[in-house]
């Protein structure tokens, strides 16, 4: 089975790690902090996880998943991820990341300045428009009714097939959304973020299940 390295290993990443576990994948995680600061959820996780700085997980992993806050994508290493599919899980929230004029203009998705800054790698934007505590307990084997879909983005057809097959094998359908350029969609304030998965909008932590038909007509609502 392939190996999935972590740029990144909070809520998403953290949460992405552990369903690639189950699905069988072993995981490379690593942060800005040092993986000294990783070894409770390297434990908790198992033998197929093992952590280490952001360039060994970008050299470890055939599959990379950047999931940090987006005013920090320039501290991605470019060399390391070359050729490879990168899974792209960022917002962009001003509050957090500053004032990004491209961004505000609606010049450019975050996305696309990922790709920017990672001209040799094939960049795929997923697990962005869903809470990480949902993202956990939504998933379901291929064959179950309620099984849940996921929004992707990106411009090669090649590396949006090989995410939707990682999806698919931690447990979830997915809705191809486009382009890097039409990923705003599912960006933050759009319909498909977040509350298409959650059971009470005044509650969080109730969740409900949200198939590729719910996912299509709210990616249709955003315009």
């Amino acid at each position: 089975m392939a190996t999935v390295g972590l740029i990144g290993s909070g809520h998403i990443g953290g949460t992405v790690a552990r369903l690639a576990v189950n699905a069988g994948y072993e995981v490379v995680l690593s942060n800005s902090r040092g993986p000294e600061t990783l070894t409770d959820l390297v434990d908790e996780l198992g033998a197929q996880a093992s952590a280490g700085t952001v360039e060994a997980a970008a050299r470890a992993g055939d599959l990379a998943v950047v999931t940090i806050p987006l005013r920090s994508y320039r501290s991605v290493p470019a060399e390391p991820l070359a050729g490879k599919v990168v899974i792209d899980t960022n917002n962009y929230y001003p509050q957090r990341d500053g004032q990004i004029p491209e961004l505000d203009e609606g010049a450019v998705t975050s996305s696309e300045l990922l790709q920017r800054h990672l001209p040799q790698s094939h960049v795929v934007k997923a697990f962005n428009n869903i809470f990480f505590k949902h993202l956990l307990t939504l998933a379901r084997p291929g064959d179950t009714a309620d099984r849940s879909a996921l929004p992707i983005a990106g411009d090669d057809p090649g590396a949006k097939a090989i995410v939707t097959d990682f999806l698919d094998r931690i447990g979830y359908d997915t809705v191809d959304a486009g382009t890097l350029a039409d990923s705003w969609r599912f960006q933050p304030d759009t319909p498909a973020y977040g509350v298409i998965y959650s059971a009470d909008p005044a509650n969080r932590e109730r969740e409900t299940p949200a198939g590729a038909g719910v996912l299509r007509a709210a990616l249709a609502d955003a315009g």
